[in-house]
């Protein structure tokens, strides 16, 4: 007896031993969604959700994701980070330890994105951030990649287009000194328009922090500057606010942004009090063409809105999520294995086409891509400005 009962205890242990994960013996893949649905930046994180799940539409029309012969359905893991850091973490800790899932989607904004970033390359899980502009996002972690450019090259973009566009050489800024993204991109700014108008001309570099909602103090000493353009790369929440409050201090001349700007409800909440202003971007809705107007159109017509950035670059993030894993060729089963193939897969990426333009991945996991200006229309449009390419 005792003997049928080791005989028993060995072929369970050696029947574990071999088991696949149970993803693999499902065929089912699990893709992270690490999105912002509450919190400071909700309509960031329900554009996230919306094309991921356009994104989702498509793969089950198709019978599932493809590799190397075989069909695999696929599920969406999302996960609210309430646009905290510490969340952020949270979540991507839970989806790769507990959930299993192959590759991770977000965070979107930089103060997210920079930790949980952290988190994915500890444990060797690629992650992709459609909207992380910060350097430090990616640095030095060969797991995480994002699908956008980088403050680095977005700070010149604006300093070269305010001084081509309007001549002028008096520059003030006014940023949350307490998150990461407007704190990274007001320093590429200022060190870019100094390059160009010399020591000295940003004559206001005025800072805030995350929550207030009177800017009063600050914008009485960007107008007593003698500034002639005020930068401010803040949320499409905050931008409204600061727009506003100037206006009523009398300022009149122009406020540039930034991608954060990118948002539906930024007209909603500013009015006509933004019409006319500019903001760099990752493209523009109005006037788009082939497969960018068709996701516009789709996108609209399911959830009623014209889609920001944030959405356009999630779809073109899944997309190159899809292409990796279809690229590794293979799915062995073994969940570390394959996160790193899909990895590799990913960094192999060039010449990918996608709604916001061409991109190949650097070493570094960030995209080469062009950056787009966006005038604000009278009717309250994104419209196409110009292009601007690396």
């Amino acid at each position: 007896m005792r003997k049928g009962w080791l005989f028993i205890i060995s072929c369970l242990v050696i029947s574990l031993i071999f088991m696949p994960s149970a993803w693999c013996k499902t065929k089912t893949i699990k893709i992270g969604i690490n999105a912002p649905m509450t919190g400071d930046i909700p309509k960031v994180g329900e554009g996230t959700k919306f094309a991921a799940q356009m994104w989702l539409e498509d793969i089950k029309a198709a019978g599932g994701l493809e590799v190397g012969g075989k069909k695999y359905q696929v599920e969406l893991v999302i996960e609210d980070n309430e646009s905290k850091a510490e969340s952020a973490v949270k979540v991507n800790t839970k989806m790769i330890t507990e959930d299993e899932v192959l590759v991770i989607v977000g965070p979107q904004a930089s103060k997210q994105a920079i930790p949980a970033g952290g988190v994915a390359d500890n444990y060797k899980t690629p992650m992709i951030s459609p909207w992380s502009t910060n350097p430090d996002t990616t640095k030095d972690r060969a797991f995480v990649f994002r699908g956008c450019f980088l403050d680095p090259f977005q700070g010149p973009v604006l300093a070269n287009f305010i001084k081509e566009e309007f001549g002028f050489t008096k520059a003030a800024v006014l940023y949350d000194v307490a998150s990461d993204y407007p704190k990274g991109l007001a320093e590429f700014f200022k060190e870019a328009w100094e390059k160009l108008n010399g020591p000295g001309s940003v004559v206001a570099f005025e800072s805030f922090t995350t929550k207030d909602v009177d800017f009063s103090s600050q914008l009485s000493k960007i107008k007593q500057s003698g500034a002639q353009v005020l930068f401010t790369p803040q949320y499409y929440n905050e931008v409204a606010l600061i727009v506003k409050q100037a206006h009523e201090l009398g300022w009149s001349a122009p406020i540039v942004g930034s991608d954060s700007w990118g948002s539906a409800e930024l007209i909603e909440h500013c009015g006509a009090d933004c019409n006319g202003l500019f903001f760099s971007t990752h493209y523009a809705a109005a006037g788009a063409k082939g497969a960018t107007k068709a996701f516009i159109d789709r996108y609209n017509k399911n959830y009623g809105y014209v889609p920001d950035d944030v959405g356009a670059l999630t779809w073109d993030a899944l997309h190159i999520v899809q292409k990796a894993i279809e690229s590794t060729g293979k799915l062995t089963g073994k969940i570390e294995k394959d996160r790193k193939a899909v990895r590799d897969a990913m960094a192999k990426i060039k010449e990918f086409d996608g709604i916001t333009g061409k991109m190949t991945f650097t070493e570094d996991g960030d995209p080469i891509k062009c950056a787009v200006i966006v005038k604000i229309s009278d009717k309250g449009e994104f419209e196409f400005y110009k292009s601007v390419c690396p």
